[in-house]
């Protein structure tokens, strides 16, 4: 055998032990957050159970595995020129780079923790979304995450919470996608940046973007992790969001806009009631025609769910004249229609009442309450 073969060999045979003893600790972080930087990510940083401690239960690594000491957190950016098209509702193709992104990054996640594996590091990814605790009173239907990506990106680094809750990165604002890795590997912890770098102003743009009023003026979320605190704009009731986000609902109460949803329903003013606003919405959603592209999801009825509201995340940016251009741009860009292939544009608020009223009683019941 060639000395190049013994080599190879003895490597192969050893590769977990060169990698937990020749590897400090500090080596490892930095190999595996360049390969997360290498594979596409625009952010990343390092969490573990003491910058995280005292911290919301979602974000107990020992949850998601046993024995795990640090988890490793990253951002990767959404097409920045799909943004404004998308939000003028003149191209609809956001949409699906926010499903390809959210696939890839996972795939990022899946790369990295199989790599601490096979170097001798129990691991595991983590998906940006749809991922929820089974152990709740009510299930994946509390929609309660395993773990907190915004909670470690904040802690460790990646980004700022924004009012909106949001991650917020000094290049590409809210639109990116987050995941995690959980290892039993003892990565080297990444610090919060300074909050006197976080560009969210309070414009409260967010806010007023949001149709379902999720995201409120005035409360505030605040929450310590290791010491440090953090605080964003206290969220309503999940149903609120998913009701729009999902198209089960899409016009703005002035009905001169609205999202991608082409429905024209009225929503509740109560938390307790948009669990039933939904409920409501469904038999009108599962007969509408399906012509996009999809995430799928685990408590959508056929399971396909597509994004047609966002307008929070997107509208959100470093530069404070994009921000509120952006804004304008959402304000001005008319209603959604939909034939009946599943064919999506929009025209003005008149033209859409005209083309509501004109609609078939059996059809009309698809958009209206």
């Amino acid at each position: 055998m060639s000395d190049t073969a013994k080599t190879l060999k003895f490597v192969s045979k050893n590769s977990k032990f060169i990698a937990k003893n020749v590897l400090s600790k500090n080596d490892l972080s930095e190999v595996v957050k360049n390969m997360a930087k290498d594979l596409g990510a625009s952010e990343v940083g390092i969490v573990t159970k003491k910058t995280l401690e005292g911290g919301p239960v979602s974000t107990d690594l020992d949850y998601v595995l046993p024995g795990a000491k640090s988890a490793l957190v990253f951002a990767v950016p959404l097409d920045q020129n799909l943004i404004e098209p998308y939000l003028s509702k003149k191209d609809h193709s956001l949409n699906k780079n926010k499903i390809r992104t959210t696939t890839f990054t996972r795939g990022i996640a899946s790369e990295i923790a199989e790599f601490l594996d096979m170097i001798g590091f129990e691991s595991k990814a983590i998906s940006p979304n749809f991922v929820y605790r089974k152990d709740t009173p009510n299930g994946i239907r509390d929609m309660k995450p395993i773990i907190s990506h915004r909670y470690l990106a904040a802690r460790s680094g990646v980004g700022f919470f924004g009012h909106s809750g949001h991650i917020l990165t000094k290049e590409f604002g809210a639109a990116i996608v987050l995941a995690s890795v959980v290892t039993t590997a003892d990565l080297k912890a990444t610090e919060p940046l300074p909050k006197s770098e976080n560009y969210c102003d309070e414009c409260k743009l967010c806010t007023a973007i949001c149709i379902p009023k999720f995201i409120p003026k005035n409360e505030k979320t605040i929450i310590e992790m290791g010491g440090e605190e953090f605080e964003y704009g206290k969220r309503g009731d999940y149903s609120r969001c998913g009701i729009v986000c999902s198209g089960f609902a899409g016009l703005h109460t002035s009905k001169k806009w609205s999202t991608w949803s082409p429905t024209r329903i009225d929503l509740p003013e109560k938390d307790e009631d948009f669990k039933f606003a939904m409920l409501n919405a469904i038999p009108a959603y599962l007969q509408r025609p399906k012509n996009g592209d999809y995430f799928y999801h685990p408590l959508i009825p056929q399971y396909k769910l597509e994004y047609t509201c966002s307008n929070c995340q997107f509208i959100c940016h470093p530069d404070k004249e994009v921000r509120k251009n952006r804004f304008k741009l959402v304000k001005n860009s008319g209603v959604i229609i939909e034939d009946e292939c599943g064919n999506r544009k929009a025209v003005t608020p008149e033209e859409a009442e005209k083309i509501i009223q004109d609609m078939p009683d059996k059809r009309k019941k698809l958009y209206t309450n």
